[in-house]
């Protein structure tokens, strides 16, 4: 098992060799250590056979890795035509996992995504003989591993809801029936933010039950020169797998195993708290332009977005790099700006920044310069206050 480099910070605080750590790894059985030390191996594979097909966007597709193995959920925020939906089934296929796409339209129902109650007769009844009629439950899309749920808000709330027991829950109920869905299970929602007319925004609620909200960006230029000489041929790559569903599984258990020490776990809780308006840690900044912040939700996707990050490196102690590493994708669907920030055209990617530079890694209690101030060289002083 090899070591984690030095964290990058005023000071590293990364968790030191301890009793907990150590018991922790010798509880482990030489087969999970084993598999541990080739994650990093076969996470870098996987990526080279997924490249085959798909150019560039590899933070995307680790950030789909690290939700899969943390059994979070990611929202997908990108123009059209920047290959969501092949990433998706890409990463399916090497991953022995099924893999279904729900195109969300204003006229879908929920019935068409959890399944619904349809009059059997005969053999497809539950009971009786010829002849005999009684209702069965039709499985819907839900009902896989991988599920693509494109244009998410271009459906209405109704709709939007009938997602949320499962993605939380992972079971649906219907006419009075729980249903678990297959393991593991992995929600992929995309949304478009070009075009508003004809969306219904996800509401907050729903959003914080995403583990990510990832940005797709564009391709570079080399990338994009790739991806037309690759697609314009008469063949594509057939994609082997790497993993099993089992090993996957195994390692999705083993996340919740990996020790955290209390200084990365404080360290998490601050930033989360940061970003509420109202508490006495907030940077000065925070109450000008944030209106709402991060529940605790937010330092437990942290957390285990990190966990899920060092297993799939071939570690197992989490530092404060791999918290700092997920802080963008984690927050910035869970707190929201009002209006002084949004007219003053920033975002909440802008915010995360300057979080990252205003909290210190271990809490000093001593009063602090305003941040602001600090930013801008007292040049927007008179506008802050």
């Amino acid at each position: 098992m090899t070591s984690s480099k030095p964290v990058s910070l005023p000071i590293d605080v990364s968790p030191r060799a301890s009793h907990e750590d150590r018991s922790f790894e010798d509880k482990l059985s030489e087969d999970t250590v084993e598999l541990v030390a080739a994650l990093a191996e076969t996470r870098r594979r996987l990526l080279e056979e997924v490249g085959q097909v798909i150019v560039g966007q590899k933070d995307v597709l680790d950030q789909v890795l690290t939700a899969l193995f943390a059994k979070g959920h990611c929202v997908m925020t990108g123009v059209p035509g920047l290959a969501k939906t092949l990433m998706v089934s890409s990463l399916a296929k090497t991953l022995s996992l099924d893999f279904k796409r729900i195109q969300f339209t204003p006229d879908l129902m929920p019935t068409d995504i959890t399944g619904t109650m349809v009059l059997a007769e005969g053999d497809q009844a539950h009971s009786g003989g010829r002849g005999h009629r009684s209702f069965a439950f039709q499985r819907g899309p839900i009902f896989t591993n991988m599920l693509l749920a494109d244009e998410i808000n271009r459906t209405p709330p109704k709709t939007q809801a009938a997602l949320l027991e499962g993605m939380q829950e992972r079971r649906v109920t219907v006419g009075g029936v729980t249903h678990p869905l297959p393991e593991p299970f992995l929600v992929l929602a995309t949304q478009n933010p070009i075009e508003q007319e004809g969306t219904y925004t996800l509401p907050e609620a729903q959003l914080d039950r995403f583990l990510f909200m990832i940005n797709v960006d564009y391709p570079s230029l080399d990338e994009e020169q790739e991806i037309l000489i690759k697609t314009t041929l008469d063949s594509s790559p057939r994609l082997g797998a790497m993993l099993s569903r089992e090993q996957i599984m195994q390692f999705q258990n083993l996340v919740r195993r990996v020790p955290v020490s209390r200084y990365v776990a404080n360290y998490a809780a601050r930033l989360a708290r940061s970003t509420r308006p109202d508490d006495s840690i907030a940077p000065d900044f925070i109450p000008k332009w944030v209106q709402w912040g991060c529940g605790p939700r937010a330092g437990q996707a942290l957390l285990l977005a990190a966990k899920s990050h060092v297993l799939l490196s071939g570690r197992f102690n989490v530092s404060v790099r791999d918290i700092r590493k997920f802080v963008h994708p984690v927050f910035r669907h869970r707190f929201g700006l009002n209006f002084t920030a949004v007219s003053e055209g920033y975002d909440t990617d802008t915010i995360i920044d300057w979080l990252l530079e205003a909290v210190p890694v271990i809490h000093d209690d001593q009063p602090k310069p305003g941040f602001l101030e600090k930013l801008w060289g007292g040049k927007m002083k008179a506008s802050v206050k």
